[in-house]
């Protein structure tokens, strides 16, 4: 009952350049979490708690081990997360050619008297984009690509679905993966536009959205969440919302790179994407917005959309409908 668990740690895929290291994660206890198909709702509601309920392990010493021998050494901090955001020459040599590059993670296991899961060893992925790139894709996930009900009272279909479905059981919306697998081929069909999706989901479902993810082949890339705060939280609020900022960090670390921006009416999306759009001209591509059939949201959306030119702005009711709109401009085969 008193025995300490062993410890772990969570790394997230990052992303990254050539000469630009960028990845992050999380020092937690390990609580033996796994998402398996078809298991019962019994284990569902097991695991989410678990992950919600996450421990954190703050002041850890965290070290970076690359495939070359280098290592660098980090701290967590008090919520458990490490960063590393260092300059090192040439990191697209370590990287195999769908521009992934395999890292280890450990604990400087001289400071702890714990059992330490793995042997120590957490692999991580932190993506380098190609040259060859045509542009990049932003993709929000609620509603946009995972049915949620962000847009439902209270967002009670949202705590539904995630507390009781298993991710196996979770519906992707209607085509977005055949768009999406389009949109990563690009007009020249070669599979190098990179995929960057944000949520306003707590890091705390990362595992329950990799499962989904990777479960109905949607093409990798890093998912982008947002530290779980609760109502004690006396950290200060961020200054700007978590997709803003998020889509921010990913035009500064490309500023040679165009982006398409994908989204729903259920919430701020359009808000964000537009300001960011009119404030980096020439930078956003086009916007697709998926209707979520919210008739107060929608008449607020395409008023949005009339005020808006600067850049090719679609509500979309079907995937056909942005794949169409997307070959007609040129994005994709």
């Amino acid at each position: 009952m008193f025995k300490k668990k062993a410890l772990r740690i969570n790394t997230y895929l990052g992303y990254g350049t050539k000469n630009h290291f960028h990845a992050k994660g999380r020092a937690l206890e390990d609580e033996n979490v796994s998402f398996d198909p078809n298991q019962k709702i019994f284990k569902t509601l097991k695991n989410i708690y678990k992950q919600l309920e996450s421990d954190e392990i703050r002041d850890a010493g965290i070290e970076l081990k690359l495939s070359n021998g280098k290592s660098y050494e980090t701290i967590s901090d008090k919520e458990g997360y490490y960063h590393f955001d260092i300059e090192i020459s040439e990191l697209e040599n370590l990287a195999n050619d769908k521009g992934w590059l395999p890292y280890v993670i450990s604990y400087k296991s001289n400071h702890f008297s714990r059992k330490i899961s793995h042997n120590n060893i957490f692999p991580g992925n932190m993506l380098i984009p190609s040259d060859d790139a045509e542009f990049g894709i932003i993709s929000d996930i609620d509603d946009t690509i995972l049915h949620t009900g962000v847009a439902s009272l209270f967002k009670w279909r949202v705590i539904a679905n995630t507390i009781f479905k298993n991710f196996d059981k979770r519906l992707p919306t209607e085509g977005m993966v055949h768009f999406y697998k389009k949109l990563h081929l690009g007009k020249n069909k070669i599979p190098l536009n990179p995929f960057f999706y944000v949520s306003n989901s707590p890091w705390n479902l990362y595992d329950y959205l990799s499962a989904f993810f990777k479960k109905n082949h949607f093409p990798q890339g890093p998912i982008l969440l947002r530290d779980f705060r609760t109502p004690f939280d006396k950290t200060p609020k961020p200054k700007i919302p978590h997709k803003q900022s998020e889509i921010l960090n990913l035009l500064h670390m490309y500023p040679d790179m165009n982006f398409i921006l994908i989204g729903d009416s259920g919430e701020k999306d359009a808000d964000i994407y537009i300001k960011i759009a009119k404030e980096h001209p020439g930078r956003i591509l086009a916007i697709y917005l998926r209707n979520v059939n919210h008739r107060r949201k929608e008449k607020r959306i395409k008023r949005l959309i009339a005020s808006y030119n600067s850049s090719p702005i679609l509500l979309v009711q079907t995937s056909d409908q942005a794949i169409n709109h997307a070959r007609k401009n040129g994005f994709i085969h």
